[in-house]
């Protein structure tokens, strides 16, 4: 059973609507394969401090709950805790909330260990903030000696401290596994390669379309957070680039801030990301209000969406809009010069696609002379592979070249060691 309150103070600067909330609240259910035996939208006036909802509703929905005997019932919206122990009293079932209903499925979902350990945390920080006045054995008392147990200690507070104790190990190791992505991140910079990160929206076909681009078989299901642990593959472009695309997992409004912050280390692959691919479902009757919640979340994480060039919209699942309304879609974006509308599912503008990415990592070389040492073979191989040679001639110890390469190369030669050294740097193209 899912029921989507809809408060009179409520405000969705994206004119979301409530019924498009509660299917969304469904497909999160969906996503862990609960039965939806009644859905509704329940409008509150005046959300109570004991129960959120009215003592009037309280008892209607004790009477369906009764009848049905769901599972589970998931109450769209962030639950405090006396609210949730309270509903559950009331209404015999277990009671979660849109949060915990989130966190169900990235528990499920989690399959390689840093994913776990983000998992583990968020739960952690989640259940903590569930501690005061929620559990039935608040006033059990332990004895024992000590400043870790000492007389009249409240469980609740040995609870606590257990909690506070596993979320600082998580967060060591997860701290660990930030430096590990740190180091990867350096070693792909010598490769290097310019990395593309996809985001957007949970169910936008992110996954589709980097199997797509990857000719690989990443999970990618018409599921609400079908991919939870990021991955990355290595993919040709044309112009003789190569790039590395990372897939992540997708955003959702009222991203709970357990998640941000548990899955900070992943989303630092997008932070550091040469070219952020934004992928959108444009056949989605919300998909404005869906873009405005990927604005916010990456605002949280420093990138400004309207302004960072690096950010780039790709509309998706234009197979499932009338063919007049896709056609008027492209020659949109071809007047507006933006990337071209697809659809990751057929292959449809995919291609096209893979051209302007190319062209938006290649947009702005710059054109430098350089002096590299005959013997370094690597460099002159990089350069030919990654740069348009304008001209070349050699002297006995080096090669004299005029190269045109796009920012991101050019600063990965400069940060890399060898013996390239840049002797006329001219304009960007």
């Amino acid at each position: 059973m899912v029921l989507h309150p809809v408060r009179r103070d409520a405000t969705d600067g994206a004119a979301r609507s409530p019924e498009a909330r509660l299917e969304e609240a469904v497909g999160l259910a969906a996503a862990i394969d609960l039965d939806v035996v009644e859905r509704r939208c329940v409008r509150v006036t005046r959300p109570q401090p004991s129960t959120l909802f009215g003592g009037g509703a309280v008892e209607e929905w004790a009477g369906t709950i009764a009848m049905l005997e769901p599972e589970v019932v998931v109450v769209d919206t962030d639950l405090t805790p006396i609210q949730q122990r309270n509903l559950e009293r009331a209404w015999k079932a277990k009671v979660i909330d849109r949060t915990g209903l989130i966190l169900e499925i990235f528990g499920e979902r989690a399959r390689t260990r840093e994913g776990q350990l983000q998992v583990d945390l968020a739960h952690l920080s989640y259940q903590r903030s569930r501690l005061v006045r929620s559990w039935t054995h608040l006033e059990r008392q332990r004895g024992g000696a000590g400043f870790m147990g000492g007389p009249g200690e409240r469980q609740i507070e040995l609870d606590r401290r257990q909690i506070d104790d596993r979320i600082a190990r998580l967060k060591k190791q997860l701290e660990e596994v930030r430096r590990t992505r740190g180091l990867h991140r350096g070693a792909r910079e010598r490769v290097p390669y310019p990395v593309v990160a996809l985001v957007g929206y949970t169910n936008a076909g992110k996954s589709t379309l980097f199997n797509r681009l990857t000719r690989s078989d990443v999970m990618a299901k018409d599921l609400l957070f079908a991919t939870l642990d990021p991955t990355m593959r290595s993919i040709d472009l044309p112009h003789g680039l190569k790039a590395i695309l990372s897939d992540t997992v997708g955003f959702i409004s009222d991203l709970p801030t357990h998640l941000v912050a548990a899955f900070r280390a992943t989303l630092e692959e997008v932070q550091a990301a040469d070219l952020i691919l934004h992928v959108r479902d444009v056949a989605h009757p919300d998909t404005e209000a869906q873009r405005a919640d990927v604005v916010t979340v990456l605002g949280d994480l420093g990138i400004d969406a309207e302004t960072d060039e690096r950010v780039v919209e790709v509309l998706n699942k234009i197979d499932r809009l009338e063919p007049p309304a896709a056609e008027d879609l492209r020659r949109a974006a071809a007047a507006r010069g933006l990337a071209p509308p697809i659809s990751a599912l057929t292959g449809d503008g995919v291609e096209a696609l893979r051209l302007a990415v190319a062209d938006r990592l290649s947009l702005g070389r710059a054109t430098v002379g350089l002096r590299v040492d005959l013997a370094d073979g690597r460099t002159l191989a990089w350069l030919h592979e990654r740069g348009r040679i304008l001209d070349r001639h050699d002297d006995d110890a080096f090669a004299h070249l005029t190269v045109a390469l796009s920012p991101a190369d050019l600063a990965r030669l400069e940060r890399q060691p060898g013996s390239a050294v840049v002797e006329e740097r001219t304009a960007a193209d």
